[in-house]
């Protein structure tokens, strides 16, 4: 049981990225989007979202060390804070800054984590006492990852990624992120895979399986790993491919794009050799490489 302060006036929440272990994009809905499951696990490479009361004014301003980063009212850190304060019903001034790490656009959820880390940073500094449900309920609103971190560090989503139940991966690992520095844009991706799959897979043996389970371990996902829009981002894009060989060549358990890319990832069984297969992307001028491992908490935060 943590001990709130009677008075906080500043909170900074770390934001971790996501990769997609497994990425399943299924039936197209009434609403127009596709229904998905997908497991999906935190890595140790955190934004922070650092938000402090002010008592002298009534409005949120935002600030951000990415200048090309818009910090507007379009922003999704801006718009959970907004959706918070609308559901508390409470009118407060926020300064928020934003310490930006993860690759933006790169299929590993940054802006998602930055909401969900501004929605568990107000929770916890206004002393709301909302259940991650509760939190779930306003983030689904803002986009479809925003829920999973909620119920950070692993998860099984389905539907648009409204729908979490959250899953204990057994064991640790170590994971090499290789970001080419280009973006995938979702929409396209969605629209490419339509355009190119003559049907609708269903899930395999080995994922209804893990459908079932609330502890997995890492043997069992490697087994039912897959992306379904690796086929079709790859056919556009042949250098994601060319980083999956490699990481897949220097010792990765499995390789995969992250959500609808451009970010692939390796799976490593320790550091030593997660270090060895970043070392080869050491001399490419344009991407952005990093190795840390999986989270095994939830998001993390401190008072100020």
């Amino acid at each position: 049981m943590i001990n709130l302060p009677q008075s906080p006036s500043g909170i900074t929440v770390c934001a971790p990225a996501k990769v997609n272990v497994i990425l399943r994009i299924l039936d197209r809905r009434s609403d127009g989007f596709h229904n998905l499951w997908s497991v999906m696990q935190t890595v140790a490479l955190d934004d922070e979202v650092q938000i402090r009361l002010r008592a002298d004014r009534q409005d949120i301003q935002l600030r951000c060390d990415a200048t090309d980063l818009a910090t507007d009212q379009s922003n999704l850190v801006y718009r959970a804070a907004a959706a918070v304060l609308a559901r508390a019903q409470q009118a407060v001034g926020l300064d928020i800054e934003l310490r930006k790490r993860i690759p933006m656009g790169a299929g590993l959820g940054g802006g998602s984590s930055d909401a969900a880390a501004t929605i568990i940073g107000l929770n916890g500094l206004l002393q709301l006492k909302w259940s991650p449900a509760q939190m779930a309920e306003v983030g689904q609103s803002l986009g479809s990852d925003v829920p999973f971190f909620l119920f950070a560090p692993a998860a099984c989503v389905t539907g648009r990624g409204e729908t979490v139940r959250p899953v204990v991966v057994e064991g640790a690992r170590w994971v090499v992120l290789v970001n080419p520095g280009f973006g995938v844009n979702t929409k396209w991706a969605y629209q490419e895979l339509a355009a190119t799959r003559t049907s609708v897979r269903p899930l395999s043996l080995a994922q209804r399986e893990l459908d079932r389970q609330s502890r997995m371990g890492w043997a069992q996902l490697m087994a039912a790993a897959e992306n379904d829009f690796e086929a079709p981002v790859f056919a556009a894009h042949g250098t994601l491919r060319e980083i999956k060989q490699t990481l897949q060549a220097h010792g990765a358990e499995i390789a995969l794009l992250s959500g609808s890319g451009a970010t692939v990832f390796g799976v490593f069984a320790d550091e030593a050799r997660a270090r060895r297969a970043h070392a080869q992307f050491v001399s490419e001028k344009f991407m952005n490489v990093f190795t840390i491992p999986t989270c095994s908490g939830p998001l993390v935060w401190r008072y100020e």
